[in-house]
């Protein structure tokens, strides 16, 4: 293993690059806005550039680095590089790597934004020293990643571990993939948003909104906060079912709660699993490296 990883976490808003020593430490760091309305050959263009530019701003030799890893908010067959689909930039079945392999001397290596963040987390951050981890991030959608004995599982082609559209309600909520039912339909800041403007009026504009009147003592937000633990922790048992994970993670930016949330998610979790309070079930905790996650995850990718 060379001394240093590049990172790149690709978003919607920001392309956001950073250099790491062996031991997890950030010696440089660089975002610069993603312009996603643009053509991916002009945006793939600043991924190289900021890139190259946050190596030399580490002050290190490009041949000192192990790879570039790079995290993409997308479904990527990680077989060929292929982004098959990055809803944020409009891009289906694009080249990636293909494209992003001449621009840097480096070997590539690409995978889903959550899956990094995930691993992050397991490497340097709440789940450090875990080897099966799942998280899950709740944002605007729901991202998730598992780590299976140390290592990001992916399924066959490299597009499963996609919790968020896994189905929790049969015919229920609309989510924005087109299907309903999603867990992403109930989980994600944004259908607590949608909730709370149905519950509490138009003043709801995000998710902290109805947080802040629960703790309050609003009781119309305190059954919003209830009606949304218990729909993660019905979400959350099916994936203990299935993976026993060590400990679940939560990120993203309904994890600002913190214990407020992650209690009650905590509380009802044995009752929703499987045998969960005979056999006992893993600790849900809040994410603690924030938007590090990705970063280190992308820049530790084998």
């Amino acid at each position: 293993m060379k001394a240093y990883h590049l990172g790149l976490d690709v978003g919607g808003t920001n392309l956001a690059a950073a250099v790491y020593d062996n031991d997890y430490k950030m010696l440089a760091h660089r975002s610069i806005p993603a312009g996603a309305d643009r053509n991916w050959q002009a945006i793939t263009g600043d991924m190289a550039a900021v890139s190259r530019s946050v190596i030399d701003e580490a002050g290190i030799s490009i041949d000192d680095v192990e790879c570039w890893g790079i995290g993409m908010p997308s479904c990527i067959d990680t077989r060929t590089g292929l982004l098959v689909n990055a809803h944020q930039f409009g891009w289906k079945n694009v080249p990636i790597r293909e494209w992003l392999e001449p621009l840097l001397p480096l070997p590539v290596r690409i995978e889903n934004d959550a899956n990094c963040a995930a691993y992050g987390e397991a490497l340097a951050g709440a789940a450090k020293g875990r080897a099966n981890v799942v998280m899950l991030t709740l944002g605007t959608g729901v991202g998730s990643g598992i780590i299976i004995d140390g290592h990001i599982f992916k399924g066959s082609d490299g597009m499963g571990a996609e919790i968020g559209h896994s189905t929790l309600v049969q015919g229920g909520r609309l989510c924005a993939c087109g299907r309903k039912g999603c867990l992403e339909a109930y989980c994600s800041a944004t259908a607590l948003i949608a909730r709370g403007k149905e519950v509490l009026g138009e003043a709801c504009t995000n998710a902290k909104y109805v947080f802040t009147l629960a703790k309050e003592g609003n009781s119309k937000a305190m059954d919003l906060i209830d009606e949304y633990a218990g729909h993660l922790a019905a979400g959350l048992s099916s994936i203990v079912t299935i993976f026993r994970p060590e400990v679940l993670i939560v990120g993203g930016g309904v994890a600002d709660a913190g214990d407020f949330l992650l209690d009650k998610v905590n509380a009802l979790l044995p009752e929703a699993t499987y045998n969960g309070v005979t056999i006992g079930v893993p600790p849900v905790v809040r994410a603690t490296l924030g938007n590090a996650a990705g970063l280190i995850g992308a820049a530790f990718l084998k």
